[in-house]
Order: structure tokens, then C-alpha cells, then sequence
């Protein structure tokens, strides 16, 4: 199973350059993740459609107040056996992990996926990976641009960060 995730786009408006994002590089994906920071519902929704309601996403904090009320702000699903927890993060990037594990310490989550710091973070602690695909478009605190997949294979979970040129990065925020 190969599930495309994406985080942090901070796009005003849906745009050529992410559609075309979507179809390069989540049409082959069995599901497609957002952990959150939308800040235009009509990425939302162009996802929802696109992947025919295989997406699974949270709210940021940037996300406005029709997402917040459409999104939760945490998820825990499972997909062939394995529980993912899905978050977008909050406050400073250096303890950002250590604060997300604790809302998923019940869970028995073997992968949290999140988002937040607009840099991509592949790697385990413990038993647990922790994956941030990093953000599309941050030209501002982003060390590259990068999108990332994550795949179940062997009852493991697997993570790659892919680095992009969108072309179109937003404003600093």
C-alpha cells in the first residue's frame, strides 16, 4: 500500500502548478494524507475529490475556521493492520516531536505523521517512525520543498521524502 502525503501547502487559492503536483506524484497512491495547514478550503475539497474520499487530513493552525470545524485536530486510522496517528503540530520546531508523541502515547500508533515545521522528517524513535513530508511551497523557513510517501510493506512502514520544484512557492507568512 503506498499512501502520498503532503502537509503545509499555504495555498490562497487552488492552483495549476498543485494540480499538476497531484497528478505527477498521487495518482498511483492508494491514499493520499494531509496533516494540515490548507489555509484554503478548496485544496480540501479538490483533494477529497480527487482521491474519491481515500484522504485523510487534519486542520493547522493556519487552516480557517471552515476547516477547524470540518477537521479534527488529531486522527489515529489503521490501514492493513498497522495504526497510523496523524497531527499537524504546534509551537517551536524543537520539541515538537516529544510534544506530539505524548497525544498519541495510548494509541498504539506505529507511525505519526506530521507536519508544521515545513521541514521533512523521516526517521524512527524507538518503535515509532515519525514522518513530516515537509511543505510544497515554503520559501521562507523550508530547507527544500518536499512532499513524501509512506508504504506498508512486510507489516513495517516505510517513508521517503521526495523534494519538488513547485514553481510557485507562497509568501512569507
Amino acid at each position: 500500500m503506498l499512501i502520498g502525503v503532503i502537509s503545509d501547502t499555504h495555498l490562497s487559492y487552488l492552483t495549476k502548478n498543485f494540480i499538476d503536483l497531484f497528478r505527477d506524484r498521487f495518482l498511483d497512491c492508494d491514499m493520499v494524507v494531509h496533516a494540515g495547514d490548507f489555509t484554503t478550503p478548496a485544496v480540501y475539497y479538490y483533494l477529497n475529490k480527487m482521491t474519491a474520499g481515500n484522504l485523510v487530513a487534519v486542520c493547522g493552525n493556519m487552516d480557517p475556521p471552515e476547516l477547524q470545524k470540518l477537521l479534527p485536530k488529531k486522527i489515529v486510522f489503521e490501514k492493513m493492520g498497522i495504526k497510523f496517528g496523524l497531527i499537524h503540530g504546534w509551537g517551536g520546531p524543537y520539541d515538537l516531536e516529544e510534544k506530539i508523541e505524548k497525544r498519541f502515547r495510548n494509541d498504539g500508533v506505529k507511525c505519526i505523521i506530521y507536519g508544521h515545521s515545513h521541514n521533512g522528517a523521516n526517521h524512527k524513535r524507538g518503535e515509532i517512525l515519525f514522518f513530516n513530508p515537509g511543505s510544497p511551497t515554503d520559501n521562507y523557513s523550508a530547507k527544500a520543498n518536499s512532499i513524501g510517501y509512506v508504504s506498508i510493506q512486510n507489516d513495517d512502514v516505510i517513508g521517503e521524502i521526495i523534494t519538488i520544484n513547485l514553481l510557485e512557492r507562497s509568501p512569507r507568512f
